[in-house]
């Protein structure tokens, strides 16, 4: 398959090619689901109108309906990767379009919602042409470093645009900030480009990619189950974080450093701490540990909305270890590359996102209306009590022998996540 199987040189320039990228897609992905959120209830904007901000994950939602026609394009029956004008097109896309969004503001909700979502639908596609390139140009033996690539940029990149956005948006105005992160685009863009387009070679290629294949798989059947569960009890409450801290009395520098703390240090942390405990305890034995976590932290920001009196440094320490989720994905991701088809890995991981991808949007619009209408208490409470429910339906549903290695594969990080 692709040129780049050779050495552990030319798999370096894989890694690094592809890092970018990913820091790059979860750069956007931060800037419009954490740090988005906390500038508009700054700036005054009701939470079921920062809640509509989860409907710019439709095209991370429905993008497996076009990922076939994208590797099919990306690898022609006969004829070089195309990989570099796929990423090349679509990444101009979302430049252009997070720059007009700096152009307009955050108080023009609904054409920067249209923006954004300009820049999902390139972005989304962008990915899938990425996570296929990795499956191809990298050798078996350096999937772990691809895969540190995925998670690590993925961290880095939340960090990026939900922590450090923020803190600039604080320092020099919401223009500026945007096209900051417009130009770090750009730059990050730039060695998948050179490497996509040094390393092309002329092959013929005899499968074809295809959602019927997938779907008529019980496996693939079983991940897509097992995203809607984890999703559901991970992500349903972690758009209303930022407002939540705005509220709380936190200005956006503090957010911003919160964020960036949990998504860098926490984050990346734990999502090495997650494959070293599957490896040695099994996917659901994590996936358990995870989502326990994860209910105690709702449950935590209930109670301070019970006992506002409670210390302001261990709400920041509570809110700031959100980045714990990256234990749960990295398992939940070396479950999807067991359950997929190597012949068409791409195809299976991006249904597996687009279902993370689907209930996300949907918790998030319901998020915004349950916290506007009944309190975060209220609202923290009922999303604790879901992350304990999905405790026995994740153990129904996940493996529970160690993987003796395996390491999460294509794909592996957060939705926008996203956001990623």
């Amino acid at each position: 398959m692709g040129a780049s199987k050779n050495d552990a040189g030319s798999a370096a320039g894989v890694v690094l090619a592809i890092g970018g990228l990913y820091v790059a897609q979860s750069v956007i992905g931060g800037i419009t689901w954490t740090g988005l959120p906390a500038v508009m209830r700054d700036d005054g904007l009701p939470l079921d109108s920062v809640g509509l901000l989860s409907l710019i994950a439709l095209p991370w939602a429905l993008k497996f309906l076009w990922s076939p026609q994208v590797e099919r394009f990306r690898l022609p029956r006969s004829g070089r990767n195309r990989s570099g004008v796929v990423v090349l097109v679509g990444g101009l896309i979302s430049i252009l379009g997070l720059a007009l969004a700096g152009i307009l503001g955050p108080g023009n909700l609904f054409p920067v919602l249209a923006c954004l979502t300009v820049v999902a639908f390139a972005a989304s596609t962008v990915d899938i042409a990425c996570d296929g390139y990795a499956v191809e140009a990298l050798a078996k033996r350096f999937h772990g470093w691809g895969n540190a690539a995925q998670v690590g940029g993925a961290y880095l990149g939340s960090a990026i645009g939900g922590g450090l956005f923020l803190v600039l948006v604080a320092a020099m105005g919401w223009q500026v900030a945007v096209w900051a992160m417009v130009a770090l685009l750009v730059l990050l863009g730039v060695p998948f480009l050179w490497h996509a387009r040094s390393h092309a070679a002329i092959e013929t290629r005899s499968h074809t990619p295809s959602l019927a294949s997938a779907l008529r798989r019980k496996d693939v059947r079983r991940g897509l189950l097992a995203a809607a569960i984890y999703v559901v009890a991970q992500k349903g409450s972690m758009m209303m974080l930022g407002p939540f801290l705005i509220d709380a009395g936190f200005d956006l520098a503090t957010v911003g450093l919160l964020n960036g703390v949990g998504s860098l240090l926490v984050g990346f942390a734990a999502a090495l701490a997650g494959g070293a405990l599957v490896q040695a305890w099994g996917a659901r034995a994590v996936l358990v540990v995870a989502l326990a976590l994860q209910a105690a932290a709702l449950l935590f920001f209930a109670a301070y909305g019970l006992f506002p009196g409670m210390p302001k440094p261990l709400l920041m320490a509570v809110a700031s270890s959100s980045g714990v989720m990256a234990l749960g994905f990295v398992a939940l991701y070396a479950q999807f590359m067991g359950w997929s088809d190597p012949r068409q890995g791409g195809v299976d991981f991006t249904l597996f996102q687009s279902m993370d991808a689907l209930v996300s949007l949907a918790c998030g619009v319901l998020a915004g209306y349950a916290a506007e209408h009944f309190g975060y208490t209220a609202f923290y409470v009922g999303a604790g009590a879901v992350a304990l429910a999905a405790i026995p339906a994740i153990a129904l549903v996940a493996d529970g022998k160690p993987s003796g290695g395996a390491t999460a594969g294509p794909g592996a990080k957060p939705s926008g996540v996203f956001e990623r």
